[in-house]
């Protein structure tokens, strides 16, 4: 299946698109689809993302289509259409041999049964009905000890970081926790508007490291309070010819043996849209907490800023469809009764069909009343338009349960090492969803001690008795090069989880 991507000859920036089983059935109308909507085609159906070979310019008229035909967009029409078909950069034979082996594999995984079994254990835990306690491990911050660069063999730098996430997800699979392998791959959008560093205009920096993995210091781009006239407010805007052309060569690769999951949702989510984040990359995290005594009208001035751009980014991404199932996050599986599962390349969807996630780890010594007065009540306007939310990651929350209880929709709450477990179970009991997240300097970053290992799981999951808790293992940033201790922490932590199922 090769994909086209068309504009109307209105010239007025609205793609639709057609599809065919070969481009050029495509270019005669044969197995095409389109609509104002800007879907098309048969299958996989990106949005305005073009697939395709060759350049050329034709016309056609499609003929009316007064019903829709199965598998056919809603509201199909006729059109007049110029066809634009993207040059596709070549790829080795040796990208491609690669990929697709790693490609077939992770097909064959996400087919399994289990798969199904893990959906259910998440949509109930996430639901607060009574389950065993989910065991996830997550293993990214160890990457170079698990998946050196000097492993991957692709060439193009995409397909490289394509191969990354194949690989990593089969280590993740051996690991046999409760992690889901879904059926596709999914390729983020190129954005048109200034992201990364400049992603508010001025460039946030920071010092050199000294080492690779060093620590590095804040070189805020606010320096004086009058530097706050220098940020941008932020756009929702798609590259769409860059997006294209990723999309194109990872579907011309694998497209056959994984679904293409275009991931169009707004730059500003996530970390990037929970405030504590960027206040601190563009201030300073020492300097927020002086203004915070010294300045605090001009830190709300800074902070309203912020909320009130995250919430006009996403917004604008809502209204032009472009958040999608695969979209939520809440540092887990995003599966719940409440919500809709996550669904590669979905129909367009609100925030409110959506997990949201905020954190504030950067927030981590502010009293509960200075957090509440210069964070959570920024955040509150962003979280309360997702249908379920889930809050922290790192910091200790214990003395501030209480506090972020005000969030409409909150299900989930990190239990961080350094928290109180048995404080936080006794505060939020059933109510919510406790993430208990235990400490790897403990478990399995300084030697693997089995029996130790044991010990601490035990004593956690037993001052979380009764209430609907997870252990997520995250944040391991060494196992000093013996990645099989990921596994046998898995093991033991699912026997520990099964002795304290209901």
């Amino acid at each position: 299946m090769e994909y086209i991507r068309v504009f109307p000859d209105a010239g007025n920036g609205a793609g639709v698109y057609a599809a065919g089983s070969r481009a050029g059935e495509a270019r005669k109308g044969k197995g095409c689809a389109f609509d104002g909507c800007g879907w098309g085609g048969t299958g996989v159906t990106p949005r305005r993302n073009g697939l395709v070979r060759t350049r050329l310019t034709t016309r056609l008229e499609w003929p009316v289509r007064r019903t829709r035909p199965a598998g056919t967009p809603r509201g199909s029409k006729e059109v007049e259409v110029s066809i634009v078909v993207h040059e596709q950069p070549a790829t080795t034979k040796r990208d491609r041999v690669v990929l697709r082996d790693l490609a077939k594999r992770m097909a064959e995984i996400a087919c399994m049964e289990k798969q199904d079994t893990r959906r259910d254990l998440w949509r109930k835990h996430n639901s607060l009905v009574k389950t065993r306690p989910p065991v996830l491990v997550r293993p990214v911050a160890a990457r170079t000890e698990i998946m050196p660069d000097a492993a991957l063999e692709c060439e193009d730098p995409l397909l490289r970081s394509v191969e990354y996430g194949l690989r990593m997800t089969l280590f993740q699979d051996n690991l046999d926790d409760d992690c889901i392998v879904e059926p596709w791959v999914t390729v983020r959008a190129s954005y048109a508007t200034p992201a990364n560093a400049s992603r508010w205009g001025p460039e946030i920096k920071h010092s050199a490291r000294t080492e690779a993995r060093g620590s590095w210091m804040f070189d805020p781009p606010i320096k004086a309070p009058d530097d706050l006239s220098t940020l941008v407010r932020p756009r929702h805007l798609i590259d769409e010819d860059a997006t294209a052309r990723c999309v194109s060569l990872v579907h011309d690769v694998i497209g056959d043996l994984l679904e293409v999951d275009v991931d169009r949702g707004p730059l500003y989510r996530s970390f990037l849209a929970d405030l504590a984040y960027d206040s601190t990359q563009l201030r300073g995290l020492e300097q927020v907490m002086w203004d915070m005594v010294d300045r605090p009208e001009w830190l709300h001035q800074l902070m309203r800023f912020l909320m009130e751009g995250v919430l006009a980014a996403q917004d604008e991404a809502e209204a032009k469809g472009d958040w999608q199932l695969t979209n939520g996050a809440n540092q887990a599986m995003t599966y719940s009764l409440e919500l809709p599962d996550p669904e590669a390349n979905s129909s367009p969807v609100a925030r409110a069909q959506l997990w949201g996630f905020a954190a504030a780890q950067e927030y981590a010594l502010i009293s509960p009343a200075m957090h509440e007065e210069f964070l959570l009540r920024y955040q509150i306007p962003i979280l309360a338009r997702f249908g379920l939310v889930a809050y922290g990651c790192c910091e200790d929350l214990t003395q501030k349960l209480n506090m972020l209880k005000q969030i409409p929709n909150l299900r989930r709450v990190a239990i961080t090492p350094v928290a109180d477990v048995a404080a936080s179970a006794e505060n939020l009991g059933r109510d919510y969803v406790l993430s208990w997240r235990p400490n790897p300097a403990e478990v399995i970053c300084n030697g693997f001690d089995p029996e130790r290992t044991r010990a601490v799981l035990e004593r956690g999951l037993a001052a979380a008795d009764g209430c609907n808790v997870e252990i997520l293992l995250k944040d391991v940033e060494t196992v000093e090069g013996q990645a099989w201790r990921f596994r046998k922490f898995t093991r033991i932590a699912r026997e520990v989880a099964e002795q304290h199922a209901p």
